[in-house]
């Protein structure tokens, strides 16, 4: 007899369409394990034989926190390049590597959370390095191209799932879990929104992630937002993941919800399909489900929208079909090809900010003197891999120009610690190897324990000379001359032991303070002082050393010393991307932090033929009179000196722009929690200052003319056309950008919008055309009168430059639309978010799961607007629905109070509405100014009569 061959159940049948595949191990899972599915770690089914998987694979500019892998520039960094071949290149070699690295450990995982699509629309916020652009244009085309990267070509199985970040309107660090962003519906629609649309709109998106803030008063994990937009932008079935923590903040911080079922319930009816909270464990999580269920807060039919999203993913990744999946056996990893893309990003990332004399490239036969402290550094972030190869701006001179013809100064002080006793903070030897903080890869690397098998600090009479940088904001870290950090380890003692600054909590920082005629030093993280035991140097609050800081050598005459005998001097300066400006911390100021300041000073009294390089995930206010050239870049991943050196000496034209305005100074700058980009005029969209540096900015070594310039309108869209010429020496690339504007609007518009750009590479004397299809909505506006998107009729600008402010080209169309109409305020109210102007108001939420609703902001009066509002006949009645207590005072055209309308007592709570109405008498077209005083919440206002 023939054995029968054991039935293959549909879920395991490749001939089958995905979801009908679903619907079948849908059905074959308990209840049980599909709760279990809701967490982050989700367990084997083992008599499925389905495996554990896990939502979550940092790989922000390269795979992260799972030891070696290929490094990319940072985030900001691939913004900069302009470029999306070049960025889809990274994200494929990303994904290659990811798949290459699972193979040889299944803690890698393929569901990736990256690309973050926040707009930089503070140059403040600490998480900047993590974003692309201030403009959502932009910032759409780089995030679409390194999801692209990331997906893969083929037409069925993805190599990898990118996941965005972060769900929405996202740029505050400071109480990140507890602040609210007030996002009028024009800053929504035209700016927060769209980055995200447009990306995921491009098909190559697996799903996003909230964020911890709140919106309008709402978490982010309870957006309605995520079904009224989000999963009306495709057909594919997107997963949502919640960040690390934020479905306990619902309950624990942000108080929005009493119990922690009905938060879970209420996140995952949202749309949150897999919850990120407690690491591994996931017993918290499923318990609160069952609660749920067991309460009548969910149903059984909410679990399974949500696993059915997990298993889409799962399926589409290829792991139920393993002998037909494509990327199975990608093997990619540190390739010569991925190495020489780390460099050509690198080069490309760099941005030539001014050249005013010339002074660049650098002949072949400079005298360099290099200083500064980042010149000997290749810094890496929170969401960098291991470097496998490292190349700091010192490597690359000494390599392009020759050791004989460098030389280098640090420019740190450097110091010794005397204690009371007349001893010296010493250094013991150590025989200890090597170790690279995070080398051995680490699921969640904030848990990695700082190294406690070398000696504590001790003292001496002879003590040991520490290097000391002053990061801005007196935070301070010390290094051994063996190169090491001093660092607090659990056990309270000070050691040398971190090869960098690093972690979630950087146990390298200190602060000196003046005390009792000399200094303690205090660790920061812990906040205690360091103290002088007989077992060795610990920080504690009992007898805190008092230490007399002994200067041996300052940073700026090491500098002077080494700029005076060069032809040239390059400073590189910037920040640490651990340190003041980070998740979880927002910076305070633009300036550049006063130790760089000495230094830079220094080399410029000493050399006049000074270059600075700025190494930072962010923008600086630099004052660059004294300087004959200026250039950026971000922390440019493992050959970031190769490429510095590079462009310096000519070998390549750098074509870097500026993916964000840089401000002349902290005064141009909102208060970092203003998200209304349009009333406090932010981004370059908007701001109508001097910039430092403007959108779009960036210098070449080459000269370029534009010419040509030319238009057409078919339906649906505007064509646009123009030739660029190199007419410079060298070869080179130009990054040419298209730019409209309403000439004459109704509405506050943006000063000019980007349209579209290309990066083209152009040899001397070469000419080429570009052309660029703008599709007509591109120049729509959301029109609050009617909560849509509107055209006006009329002319528009078009511009065609090398920046947003460096014109060569304009000409003007005229488009048809829709002309405006007055608010039909007789028939639909006006509903209190949809103003049009406002002084003092914060948008909240109407109720927990939907709308909007105003009130004043931060217990003063509230102003509002609302224009053309049409009374037809006339009315005699107003009415306002209201909760909490206090006033709306009703006016016309800004003229006398009409109506109060008092709420007598205060409703039960922020979400119990009434209705108080008064007699008003207004007839025609007019605009309704509204104040609010008290502590109210108005949703709707209602005329009859």
């Amino acid at each position: 007899m023939t054995a029968p061959t054991p039935h293959t159940p549909p879920f395991r049948d490749r001939r089958l369409p995905f979801a009908k595949r679903i619907d079948d191990l849908l059905s074959r899972l308990t209840l049980d394990e599909k709760i279990a599915f809701l967490h982050q770690f989700t367990p084997a089914v083992e008599r499925l034989g389905i495996a554990a998987f896990r939502t979550g694979q940092e790989a922000l500019h390269g795979v992260a926190w799972m030891g070696p892998a290929t490094v990319f520039p940072q985030a900001v960094g691939l913004g900069a390049t302009w470029n999306t071949d070049l960025v889809r290149r990274v994200g494929e070699a990303v994904s290659k590597e990811t798949r290459a690295m699972r193979a040889r450990d299944d803690r890698v995982g393929l569901n990736i959370w990256s690309p973050t699509v926040n707009l930089l629309r503070h140059p403040l916020w600490g998480r900047g390095e993590e974003g692309y652009s201030e403009d959502p244009k932009l910032t759409s085309a780089i995030a679409t191209a390194y999801t692209r990267g990331l997906r893969g070509e083929h037409p069925t199985y993805w190599r990898t799932a990118p996941v965005l970040k972060h769900w929405l309107a996202h740029n505050n660090e400071t109480g990140r879990d507890v602040t609210s962003s007030s996002v009028r519906p024009r800053v929504l629609h035209e700016y927060d929104l769209r980055a995200f649309r447009e990306t995921v709109e491009a098909g190559a998106t697996a799903g996003v992630m909230p964020a911890y803030n709140l919106v309008n008063g709402r978490p982010n994990h309870v957006s309605p937002y995520l079904k009224e937009h989000l999963r009306t932008w495709t057909d594919d079935d997107l997963l949502v993941c919640s960040d690390a923590g934020a479905p306990s903040n619902l309950v624990d911080s942000e108080h929005y919800f009493d119990t922690h079922e009905e938060a879970t319930a209420a996140a995952l009816l949202a749309g949150v399909d897999s919850f990120t909270d407690h690491g591994t464990d996931g017993s918290k999580i499923t318990a609160r489900v069952r609660g749920a269920l067991d309460k009548g807060l969910l149903a059984e039919s909410d679990i399974d929208t949500a696993v059915r999203r997990q298993l889409s993913v799962r399926f589409r990744l290829g792991e139920f079909d393993p002998e037909y999946d494509p990327h199975a056996p990608t093997g990619d990893f540190d390739t010569p090809a991925h190495r020489a893309l780390a460099r050509e990003a690198a080069e490309q990332a760099v941005v030539l900010l001014k050249n005013s004399a010339g002074l660049l490239p650098l002949a072949p036969d400079t005298r360099l003197a290099v200083v500064g402290l980042l010149a000997d550094e290749c810094k890496l972030d929170w969401y960098s891999g291991t470097l496998i190869h490292r190349s700091t701006p010192l490597d690359g001179l000494y390599e392009r120009f020759g050791a004989e013809r460098v030389e280098f100064a640090e420019g740190v002080d450097r110091v010794l610690f005397k204690t009371r006793a007349g001893t010296f903070l010493h250094v013991p030897e150590a025989d200890a190897a090597d170790e690279v903080r995070g080398a051995e890869g680490a699921l969640d690397p904030a848990l990695l324990a700082g190294r406690t098998d070398l000696p504590p600090l001790t003292t001496d009479p002879a003590g040991t000379e520490l290097a000391l940088v002053d990061w801005g904001e007196g935070v301070l870290t010390l290094r051994a001359p063996d190169g090491r950090y001093l660092s607090v380890a659990e056990d309270g003692y000070v050691r040398a032991s971190a090869d960098q600054p690093g972690g979630w909590f950087v146990q390298e920082t200190f602060r000196l303070e003046p005390h009792a005629n000399g200094h303690l030093l205090r660790h920061i993280v812990t906040g205690h002082p360091v103290s002088v035991a007989a077992d060795g140097v610990r920080v504690a609050d009992e007898d805190p050393e008092i230490f007399e800081l002994i200067i041996v050598e300052r940073g700026e005459d090491a500098v002077t010393r080494v700029a005076s005998q060069a032809d040239a001097v390059l400073v590189v300066a910037g920040n640490d991307p651990h340190i003041n400006g980070r998740e979880t911390e927002d910076r305070t100021t633009l300036a550049l932090p006063a130790h760089q300041e000495r230094l830079l000073r220094a080399a410029c009294s000493a050399n006049p033929n000074t270059v600075l390089t700025l190494i930072s995930a962010y923008p600086y206010a630099v004052d660059h009179a004294a300087l004959p050239a200026l250039l950026w870049t971000s922390h440019g991943g493992q050959a970031a000196g190769t490429a510095l050196a590079r462009v310096l000496a000519g070998d390549v034209s750098p074509a870097g722009r500026l993916p964000q305005t840089w401000y002349a100074d902290d005064a141009d700058l909102p208060d970092l929690l203003d998200y209304d980009v349009i009333g406090s005029r932010q981004t370059y969209l908007y701001f109508e200052g001097t910039p430092l540096f403007p959108f779009g900015h960036g210098l070449s070594y080459a000269t370029f003319s534009y010419a040509d310039l030319e238009t057409r309108t078919t339906d649906g869209s505007l064509h646009v056309s123009f030739t660029v010429t190199n007419t410079g020496d060298m070869t080179a690339d130009e990054v040419a950008q298209l730019y409209g504007r309403a000439v004459d609007p109704a509405v506050p518009r943006p000063r000019r919008e980007l349209l579209a750009h290309r990066r083209v590479t152009l040899a001397p004397g070469e000419r080429k055309k570009l052309a660029f299809e703008v599709p007509l909505s591109a120049f729509d506006f959301w029109d609050v009168s009617r909560a849509g998107w509107r055209r006006e009729p009329g002319p528009y600008e078009l511009l065609a430059g090398a920046s947003s402010e460096d014109v060569r080209l304009r000409t003007t169309v005229t488009l048809d639309g829709e002309p405006a109409a007055p608010r039909p305020v007789l028939r639909r109210g006006l509903a209190a978010a949809g103003f049009d102007d406002q002084r003092g108001i914060a948008l909240v939420d109407r109720t927990k799961t939907s709308g909007d609703a105003v009130t004043p902001a931060q217990g003063g009066p509230g102003e509002l607007v609302y224009r053309d509002c049409d009374f037809g006949d006339g009315i005699s009645e107003v009415s306002v629905t209201v909760a909490g207590e206090g006033v709306v005072d009703v006016s016309l055209d800004g003229g006398a109070v009409l109506a109060s309308l008092t709420l007598e007592a205060p409703t039960s709570g922020p979400y119990d509405y009434t209705t108080v109405t008064a007699g008003m008498l207004a007839e025609g077209v007019r605009d309704v100014h509204l104040r609010l005083r008290g502590p109210l919440r108005l949703a709707h206002v209602g005329f009859s009569g």
